[in-house]
Order: structure tokens, then sequence, then C-alpha cells
């Protein structure tokens, strides 16, 4: 695929959807391969480089979640830009099989996370509990939601774990 300034670029710019998918064994080595190949993708797309910035760090975290839990050697991320009046929905998608206790953590994180009204206090509040942790982090998804202002939802299918993270990005004049 081809990210140069070609006709695909034009198209896209006005109005047409752009999106790609990966799937791959999950390699944390990797997980910044990827974010360079999107923060390209974005660029290209998006044109504001403050939103490709953020939407950049918000797929490295997800993909490196994914791949960090993954059960098996199967992770993938669809990303999908779609032009909209007014504004650009952005979607980030991530799924992976993980082990049930990771699982049952996700989900904690993830509802907790999902149900803080403010996303930068809650950010905060990560923070403190990390310097108490010895198993990762924690911080990751917390990112995503306030850093990169995404809205996150999650669905688990027995062993499956599917994360989306949305944003939707209000048209400028430069768009």
């Amino acid at each position: 695929m081809s990210l140069g300034g070609g006709p695909g670029v034009e198209a896209r710019a006005a109005g047409t959807d752009a999106y790609f998918e990966l799937a791959f064994s999950p390699c944390l080595n990797l997980v910044s391969v990827v974010r360079r190949f999107v923060n390209e993708f974005y660029s290209q797309v998006l044109i504001d480089a403050d939103v490709t910035s953020r939407l950049a760090l918000a797929t490295h975290e997800l993909l490196e979640n994914s791949a960090k839990y993954a059960a098996d050697d199967l992770t993938s991320i669809r990303i999908s830009v779609s032009k909209e009046a007014g504004s650009t929905l952005v979607a980030i998608t991530t799924r992976n099989r993980a082990e049930t206790e990771h699982i049952a953590r996700l989900k904690a994180t993830l509802d907790e996370l999902i149900a803080a009204p403010d996303p930068q206090a809650h950010y905060l509040v990560l923070m403190r509990r990390t310097a108490k942790r010895t198993d990762g982090s924690g911080l990751g998804l917390g990112r995503v939601r306030a850093e990169s202002e995404m809205n996150i939802a999650y669905e688990v299918d027995e062993t499956s774990v599917t994360l989306r993270a949305e944003a939707r990005i209000p048209e400028t004049p430069a768009q």
C-alpha cells in the first residue's frame, strides 16, 4: 500500500473512507513498526499533525495491549477513517484471544474507565495506582481515553477480546 501523494489521497480528501486491516503474530517489537506506518497513514488522510500524533499514540497503546496479552499467535488491528459532514470519525479496533485472568482484569479496568465522567481526572487516579502495581502499569487504556480523547468500548466472547476506540474530529478549514 502506498501512502504517497497519488490519486488515492485526493479521493480520500474528497470524502471517501480510508481504512486498513493488519493481522500478525503478536510481537512487541512490531508495535513500533506498525506505529510508524499508522502515523504515515493518519498524516495522509487527516492532515492535522496534532490529531495524527494523538491517534498514533492511541493506536500504539491499543496494539501493545493486544500483543502483550494475546493468548495465541494472532492479533489484528483495523483502522478506519470516515469523513462525514462537518467531522471525521476515526475508529481503531483490535482483536485477540486472551487468558481468562487477563480478561477479568481488562473488563474491570475498562468498566471503570468507561464510567469515569472525567477522563483526565481518572488518568491521574490510574497514575497514582501505578506506583503500587507489580504487573503492568495499567495506564495504556487510560492514555487512550485521556490523552487521545477517544471513547472506548469492548466486547468479550469467551476468550476473544475486541477493543474499539473512536473519536469524532471536527472539521477544520484546512481539512
